[in-house]
């Protein structure tokens, strides 16, 4: 019996557009482990790392790392994170070229602004991280880069076991040169 190669799916979104959901409804079906930056970057800000650039850079490596080593034996694995600039996007770049794997993205987005304000108001993860704000979310969209990989775009205006089998069947196809995109796919998120 063949193997299958491991895949290297990369959740990416600003905040408050559903990443974290879908990833934690994807893991099952697929049997992979999810990495999140959050949560890594709220353990480091609880072990005395200062909030910001830094801890978010360290949250991003440890995410790197944790994913490298699953992919070195052979499993999946799947990462939720903002990843909307290109030094982010090109961590995930690095990693896939230097293990021969293709990278699967699905970008995440709220296409109703004010849905997405809302979805982003009434967040409460218990992190320990603050939350962030409206006003963090406009700048980053300002900030987006978009993916030069073909990806799949979940809208969270859409129910989330409607997204769930649009991007299984996305993940399942595994091949590294899609040709189709979503026709929503170069939208900018939010």
């Amino acid at each position: 019996m063949r193997r299958r190669r491991p895949q290297l799916i990369i959740l990416s979104g600003l905040p408050g557009t559903g990443k974290s959901a879908l990833a934690e409804v994807l893991a099952e079906p697929l049997g992979l482990p999810v990495f999140s930056v959050d949560p890594i970057e709220a353990a480091l800000l609880a072990s005395g790392i200062e909030h910001g650039f830094t801890s978010g850079l360290a949250a991003y490596n440890v995410c790197v790392t944790l994913a490298q080593n699953q992919l070195l034996r052979g499993r999946g694995v799947i990462i939720d994170a903002v990843n909307g600039v290109e030094p982010a996007k090109e961590m995930w770049r690095k990693l896939a070229r230097a293990l021969g794997l293709p990278l699967t993205v699905l970008e995440c987005i709220c296409s109703d602004p004010g849905h997405h304000r809302t979805r982003l108001t009434r967040r409460k993860r218990g992190l320990g991280l603050p939350e962030p704000s409206w006003r963090d979310v406009e700048r980053r969209k300002a900030e987006w880069v978009p993916w030069k990989e073909p990806v799949l775009v979940v809208d969270a205006m859409d129910p989330l076991t409607v997204n769930a089998r649009r991007a299984l069947r996305w993940i399942r196809r595994g091949t590294p040169d899609r040709k189709s995109t979503s026709n929503r796919a170069r939208r900018q998120p939010g």
